[in-house]
């Protein structure tokens, strides 16, 4: 296995710089690409198991409120893998769908050892469609950071251009062509990178069911809040995140209970790559709101991270709650690493 930090001491630098450039020429690299017209493709995916989160100290399980079930840093041969920004797990903890900011889907079907990861089978990769049956990225729209899911419908959240997309991927799978969805006039406003980065859809059977949340990357309000979006649902409007100290929002989920988990992460020459997962309680989610939450999980290059930039979750018919975690290799396998993690959300 890969571990980068032994080779280069000053890691947290090099992948913050990395970050950093890509995120500067994300709009050429993607446009440019010549994979991204090919159809349904089944590619082959090299899963390397992770076996402890802390490996200076393998026997430790427990971070925060989470526990450490597993982990797989994840290659392929096929040019067009990587760059991975979100994930939605299906209830049986096995199946996913994934995407690059690339605007190609990915998907599979995750392998256990018990409860540990220990693979992936049938992967599969494509471009994500328009409504004219072409390619998101032939129409500028590449920059796809976000996935929510309402029983088989998917909306994916493009950053570059602040837009909202739905798929009815319960009935066409991976050909199901996007029809871009009204979006409150404050998305359009919106930093073009930094803008819509987490998007999570109630269940219509909770408080708020049927509400599509949005939540900016760093589009912050006059107090230096990260803005927020309720669209649709029973009580649309604006609320806005409070932000803690430099760290921007990478994801967002549901708990079994309603409450949100929100992944952030925070990139500063000092201090490197930081990674924070905060629980807000859905309650206080509405109109107006500024809401804030206790830090669950916090982990730093000391541990077995990555860019984090997708979360999901799923329950498992013991009742347990698990968290998957998936990074963003930014198209630099050389620096930086395609990984999949897991974890059981312990404590109260």
């Amino acid at each position: 296995m890969r571990r980068y930090r032994r080779f280069w001491p000053n890691r947290p630098i090099i992948v913050a710089l990395v970050i950093g450039a890509y995120a500067l020429t994300t709009t050429e690299l993607a446009v440019t690409s010549p994979l991204m017209g090919t159809p349904p493709i089944a590619i082959e995916v090299r899963a390397e198991p992770i076996k402890a989160f802390d490996s200076h100290d393998p026997s430790r399980q427990r971070f925060g409120q989470l526990e450490f079930r597993g982990g797989l840093t994840l290659t392929s041969p096929y040019r067009g893998f990587g760059g991975l920004s979100a994930i939605r797990m299906a209830p049986d903890g096995a199946q996913f769908i994934s995407l690059s900011d690339r605007g190609r889907w990915f998907k599979g079907r995750l392998i256990y050892e018990g409860t540990r990861p220990v693979g992936i089978a049938d992967p599969v990769m494509a471009p994500i469609l328009g409504p004219d049956g072409q390619p998101l990225a032939s129409r500028g729209w590449h920059d796809t950071e976000s996935i929510a899911d309402d029983g088989g419908t998917l909306y994916v959240g493009i950053e570059g251009v602040n837009q909202i997309v739905r798929f009815d991927y319960g009935k066409d799978g991976l050909l199901a062509r996007g029809q871009p969805i009204p979006v409150p006039p404050g998305i359009r406003t919106l930093p073009l990178n930094k803008g819509l980065e987490a998007l999570v859809f109630v269940p219509r059977n909770q408080p708020m069911g049927g509400t599509l949340i949005a939540i900016s990357e760093r589009g912050l309000d006059e107090a230096g809040n990260l803005r927020a979006f309720l669209i649709g649902g029973p009580a649309p409007g604006n609320f806005a995140v409070k932000r803690i100290e430099q760290f921007d929002i990478s994801d967002a989920a549901l708990l079994p209970s309603g409450d949100l988990l929100i992944l952030e992460r925070s990139l500063s020459w000092p201090g490197g790559l930081l990674v924070q997962i905060r629980r807000i309680q859905i309650g206080d989610v509405r109109p107006g709101a500024v809401v804030d939450g206790p830090v669950l999980f916090e982990a730093d290059l000391r541990f077995e991270i990555d860019n984090m930039e997708g979360l999901a979750v799923h329950q498992t018919p013991a009742g347990e709650t698990v968290l998957t975690l998936i990074s963003d290799d930014n198209f630099f396998p050389a620096l930086q690493r395609t990984e999949l993690l897991q974890f059981t959300l312990v404590g109260p």
